[in-house]
């Protein structure tokens, strides 16, 4: 997927979602800009995260983000890079050891437009976090990188208990949950 291809996705995009639907417009803008997959770009910048399921559709892993201390799913920043699937799927293999990881559809799953804190050096800034519905074995062994605190597949029913109330969580678990319905 590059900068076109996208594009093109983000256009044809359509959610039931109202706040996610909301995003849809500065994605799109984003794209034009030559620093969007750049930490560099202060003011915010694309990101890519895997909403990985196991095949069943019963767990989904999560990570306890070392600097946030929050659960969330698992991605990163682009750094340069364009094709958002290929961040997507390094981010979820180097951060949860996995090998094994099955991209669902090439399109997109899911999009949030999210504040970071100010940290040192970084100013806070916004993150445009487009995500890929991975399927994962439950069984493999899991390998936690030092972004995480935990790292847990977590049932669905058993989610909001774990993570308390995050609004782009419960939408993607909702997704998936409506997902099955329809297979």
């Amino acid at each position: 997927m590059d900068r076109i291809s996208l594009k093109d996705q983000l256009t044809k995009y359509r959610t039931p979602y109202e706040e996610e639907s909301n995003f849809i417009a500065d994605f799109i803008s984003l794209t034009e800009d030559p620093l969007a997959y750049k930490r560099e770009r202060l003011a915010g910048h694309f990101t890519a995260s895997t909403w990985i399921v196991n095949a069943e559709r019963t767990h989904t892993l999560l990570t306890l983000h070392r600097k946030l201390g929050r659960w969330l799913q698992l991605g990163g920043h682009a750094d340069g890079e364009e094709n958002l699937i290929e961040v997507a799927l390094k981010e979820a293999r180097e951060e949860s050891g996995l090998s094994k990881l099955k991209l669902v559809e090439s399109t997109i799953f899911d999009l949030d437009k999210h504040i970071i804190p100010e940290r040192p050096h970084v100013p806070e800034h916004f993150h445009y976090d487009v995500r890929f519905l991975i399927e994962a074995d439950i069984n493999e062994p899991l390998q936690m990188s030092d972004e995480s605190i935990s790292l847990a597949w977590i049932a669905f029913d058993s989610v909001v208990d774990m993570i308390g109330y995050n609004p782009s969580i419960l939408r993607m678990l909702e997704k998936t949950s409506k997902s099955e319905i329809l297979l």
